[in-house]
Order: structure tokens, then C-alpha cells, then sequence
């Protein structure tokens, strides 16, 4: 995981370039609280989360003149603490072969390529993964999904365009049953504008799973893409509609995203983040910290972490 934590670092620059102007000594009156609010706000963390940091400070520093530092900490600790309730390691069930993940989000949010970088991750903590190519609309997806496959040495169930997603998902369940496979990572279509679709096949892929195994999908993981800023909050209230969202993994961290959308969405929805991806490569995929997230965001406050 060296390095790790500076690509994050840098895939938060945006958020973190348009908090540090505030960071200077100043007298913390009405007039910095409501600049200071504004930017939280503009940083996406949501009005709710910027006004309990804003009371924060004004309870306990109100008229007083503060350091740069003496803010960024305050910052980075309250961020931390909205974080820390949902930073939940994604952890397999060791009693289930396969452990069935059932990965859904729009087309665009990097689901595919989450799901290969996953099953990277998980080949190097030595469980076997097997994957299926759900997104049968998109060839490419299929065609990508088969590639991140030959990189992890995970098997890949794939069907011709357009073949039946739950078919292929209950060929999955049964090959990966059979070969005692810890992880199935299941891939699905994410075409949002056509909501009703969407819902009938996630539908009919969990349908025809629990034929198989009445528990399946374990775990629903719904891929959020962090540029998308606000859009992301809809994606996620749409999803659940859809399905038994349990967790979240959110991509592109690239520095073009306003990060703060981390924190509404923990604000909002309380659901479990489990990994965050800063990159194209596999180890830009990790697990979720809440406080090296915070650090990330406000810059070094709380201490640099060891990588």
C-alpha cells in the first residue's frame, strides 16, 4: 500500500486547493464562519455537515484570531468524525464459497474496472475470485472485465452480446459453487435512463440467484463516481430503490473531483464506504480510512499517516 495515501492526497488537490486560501491567521467573526461555510458547501460536503463544523467553531473559537493549522485541524478532525461510522473494511464471509457481490452503478462510474482492481486485491490476499461479465449491453465491458481476468488469474463467466445477464449470473453461482470459489463478483448494466429496464433485470438477476442460493447476492456494492458531486447522492437514493444497497465504493479520485461528496453521502445515507480508487492501476484501489481521508481532503492535519 506504499504510496497510497500521497495519490489520494493528490486526488483530493481540488477540494484541498479550494479550502487553503482559508487557512491563514484570522479572526474567526462572522464574516471568515460564513466564507468558511460557503466553501465547505462548494467543496460538496453538503450544508448539513458544513453547518455543524461552522458551530463548532463558533462555540469554540468565536472572536478569537486562529492559525491556519488551528483550523485545518479542526476541520480534518470534525470530517474524520462524520467519516469514521462508515468506514467499514469490505470483508467476505469465510463460511459462503462463493461470498456473492452483486455490483451495480451507471454506466460511466468505472464498475467494471472496479470490479477487476477488486478481484486484484483480493487475489493478493489469497482468495480465489471468479467473475461474471454481467454488463452484456457493453462488449467492451465484457472484453474489459475478461482482461482485468487474465491479470489477477481470476475466471471470467462470459457470455455473446446481449446473452441474459441472469442466466450468466446463475452459471456464475453454480461454477464458483462447485469450485468452492471464496469470491463471485457479479457485473451488471447501468443504464439509468431507462430506469424501469434497469429494475426488471437486477430484478430478475437476483430472482434467479437465490433458485440457486436463497441468501445470494450477499453483498449489493453500488460504484459511485466522485466527479459527479451532487449526482452522486441521486444515484445512490435510486439504487436503493432498486435494490438492497450495502456499501459503497467510490472512483476517480483523480484531483477533478470535489471530494467533500464522501462526507455528505456518510452524512446522508449512513451506508458503509468500503473502498476508494485514486487511479487507473490496481492498487489504486484500497480500503476505506476515514482519518487519512480527512487528512487527505483539509491537507496534512492529524499527522502524516506511515506508508
Amino acid at each position: 500500500m506504499a504510496g497510497f495515501f500521497s495519490r489520494l492526497k493528490e486526488g483530493l488537490s481540488r477540494s484541498n486547493a479550494q479550502l487553503s486560501a482559508l487557512f491563514s491567521k484570522r479572526l474567526l467573526d462572522d464574516a471568515t464562519l460564513e466564507e468558511l461555510e460557503d466553501e465547505l458547501i462548494a467543496a460538496d460536503l453538503g450544508p448539513s455537515v458544513a453547518e455543524r463544523i461552522i458551530s463548532r467553531f463558533r462555540d469554540t473559537s468565536f472572536g478569537q484570531q486562529v492559525t491556519g493549522e488551528e483550523i485545518r485541524n479542526t476541520l480534518a478532525a470534525e470530517v474524520a468524525k462524520v467519516l469514521q461510522p462508515v468506514a467499514v473494511p469490505f470483508t467476505p464471509d469465510p463460511g459462503r464459497k462463493p461470498h456473492v457481490v452483486l455490483v451495480v452503478g451507471v454506466n460511466g462510474t468505472g464498475k467494471t474496472t472496479t470490479i477487476g482492481k477488486m478481484a486484484h486485491l483480493y487475489r493478493e490476499e489469497g482468495k480465489s475470485v471468479m467473475m461474471v461479465a454481467g454488463d452484456t449491453f457493453r462488449a467492451a465491458a465484457v472484453e474489459q472485465l475478461q482482461v482485468w481476468g487474465e491479470r489477477a488469474g481470476a475466471e471470467v463467466i462470459a457470455g455473446k452480446p446481449g446473452a441474459d445477464a441472469a442466466g450468466l449470473a446463475y452459471d456464475g453461482l453454480k461454477r464458483a459453487t462447485e469450485k468452492q470459489t471464496d469470491i463471485l463478483l457479479v457485473d451488471t448494466a447501468g443504464r439509468l435512463h431507462n430506469k424501469s429496464a434497469l429494475m426488471e433485470e437486477l430484478a430478475k438477476i437476483i430472482r434467479v440467484m437465490k433458485k440457486f442460493d436463497p441468501d445470494a447476492p450477499h453483498s449489493v456494492l453500488l460504484v459511485l463516481d466522485a466527479t459527479t458531486g451532487q449526482n452522486a447522492i441521486e444515484q445512490v437514493r435510486v439504487f436503493r430503490e432498486l435494490v438492497d444497497v450495502t456499501g459503497l465504493v467510490v472512483t476517480k479520485l483523480d484531483g477533478s473531483a470535489r471530494g467533500g461528496i464522501v462526507v455528505a453521502l456518510a452524512e446522508q445515507f449512513k451506508l458503509p464506504v468500503h473502498l476508494v480508487g485514486v487511479g487507473e492501476k490496481a492498487e489504486d484501489l484500497r480500503p476505506f480510512s476515514a482519518e487519512d481521508y480527512a487528512r487527505g481532503l483539509v491537507g496534512s492535519a492529524l499527522g502524516e499517516p506511515e506508508e
